[in-house]
């Protein structure tokens, strides 16, 4: 295995390991109650980027010139940081933990891949195609096999309102990992780049979070998920997802990100109850399938030398610890 092809494995792996991670978010929330999902969305992102950019604040404080240059970019990234959370959990509280999840992680490669083409002229692969469409193929299929096995006893009107913001959860979550890949091409380390988007998103949504927390603050299981989401979801995911992002492309990152309604759908189903007919299982073969086809190694084929700078240019602008 080469160099390149060795940081592309790991990329994934890094990529696939912080989407397990997030696909357990959904089911936490459920353990707060009384809690907002604007509350859960604002701890969870708000508490846990300004870990985030706790934990990044020597690498921030080293990057700080070139950071600084990039302040339009990291203003963009911040704003989608700040306002992805809060559609995300809406769009799970009104259609359910593995509608919303599928729908926002499930758009998400369409949008990272509009965005990097409008933006970046990137051409789509044939492989990245397949994949994709046998990804949003096993979403379509977990979605309807979610809304057959509620019996109808979900408001229409609430999941298709709970569907539009998981779009709008998509299209940001796609917009602000395109945002971090862009700044790390420009020199910046992945933990300085994804610790400054996120401090000063979750800054934007310390408001948020001093509106709608108090609940939190209500029981010892409230408390608990709130740590655990700061911590795990984001935290510990994030800097596994900067580590991978530097190493695969925006699109490829939201792609291999499908694995996360996977998990929302089974903890969904073992956890929280939720019925999962066996359409929704083929959803989830097709997914894993997705998976397979996107990060199985081809022998025999070389990639020509791209134009803009290359996973191995930044990699080579990294810090070595």
């Amino acid at each position: 295995m080469t160099s390149r092809n060795s940081a592309s494995f790991v990329g994934f792996a890094c990529v696939l390991i912080a989407s397990a991670l997030w696909g357990t978010t959904g089911t936490t929330a459920t353990f707060a109650k009384g809690v907002s999902p604007l509350g859960i969305g604002a701890v969870a992102m708000g508490l846990g980027g300004l870990l985030l950019a706790l934990t990044a604040l020597h690498s921030i404080a080293r990057s700080r010139a070139r950071i600084a240059a990039q302040w339009p970019m990291l203003i963009l990234g911040a704003l989608s940081v700040a306002v992805y959370p809060l559609a995300f959990y809406s769009s799970m509280h009104l259609a359910g933990v593995a509608i919303g999840t599928v729908i926002s992680i499930g758009s998400a490669p369409l949008a990272a891949s509009l965005i990097e083409r409008f933006f970046d002229g990137q051409r789509l692969t044939t492989r990245w195609l397949l994949g994709a469409a046998a990804g949003l193929a096993g979403a379509a299929l977990l979605t309807f096999s979610e809304s057959h096995g509620s019996g109808g006893a979900t408001d229409a009107t609430a999941v298709l309102y709970g569907i539009l913001l998981g779009l709008v959860s998509g299209l940001l979550y796609a917009h602000y990992s395109w945002v971090a890949r862009r700044l790390m091409q420009a020199g910046i380390p992945p933990r300085a780049a994804m610790g400054s988007i996120f401090g000063v998103g979750g800054t934007l949504l310390l408001p948020v979070l001093l509106f709608t927390g108090a609940p939190l603050l209500a029981s010892s299981t409230n408390i608990a998920v709130g740590i655990y989401m700061a911590l795990v979801p984001v935290l510990v995911a994030y800097v596994l997802f900067a580590y991978g992002l530097a190493r695969v492309s925006a699109t490829m990152a939201t792609t291999l990100s499908l694995l996360e309604p996977v998990i929302a759908a089974v903890l969904a189903v073992v956890i929280v109850g939720e019925r999962l007919p066996a359409e929704g299982w083929m959803g989830i073969g097709l997914i894993v399938g997705s998976l397979f086809i996107l990060t199985l190694p081809m022998p025999g084929r070389r990639r020509r030398a791209e134009p803009r700078q290359s996973a191995a240019a930044v990699d080579a602008a990294l810090p070595t610890r």
